[in-house]
């Protein structure tokens, strides 16, 4: 398994490009029909798991009705691994990015705990 999948990756959505194509190059912590779960590949915190649909959907803000089903599937990973890693590490933080904060442009989570690691 590669240290860093798309550690060169210049497009705008890893998640469509790199993640979903090819999960067993990450460390899944969770994949069913909808949703991949995995320790981000260049992680911020020293618990870094990053949760997104399979379905591409740009960002949280252009959610709609239609979408219902894969987000409430999305929210349901994203509770479980939050609530464990809060058990496990004392704390989680629960975080999605909007706009040009938003790296790849597809809906994603991170639950992350611990100290920052870099900038």
């Amino acid at each position: 398994m590669p240290t860093s999948p798309g550690t060169d990756y210049t497009g705008d959505d890893f998640y469509c490009d790199v993640a979903l194509p090819d999960p067993q190059a990450l460390r899944v912590v969770h994949e069913d029909d909808e949703v991949l779960a995995f320790h981000h590949t260049r992680p911020f915190w020293p618990t870094h798991v990053v949760i997104v649909p399979k379905r591409h959907i740009a960002s949280f803000t252009t959610v709609t009705a239609a979408d219902e089903s894969t987000v409430r599937a999305l929210l349901r990973v994203v509770q479980r691994i939050a609530r464990e890693v809060e058990v496990r590490e004392g704390a989680a933080a629960v975080l999605t990015n909007l706009g040009t904060y938003q790296d790849s442009k597809h809906l994603h989570v991170h639950v992350h705990s611990g100290r920052q690691l870099r900038d």
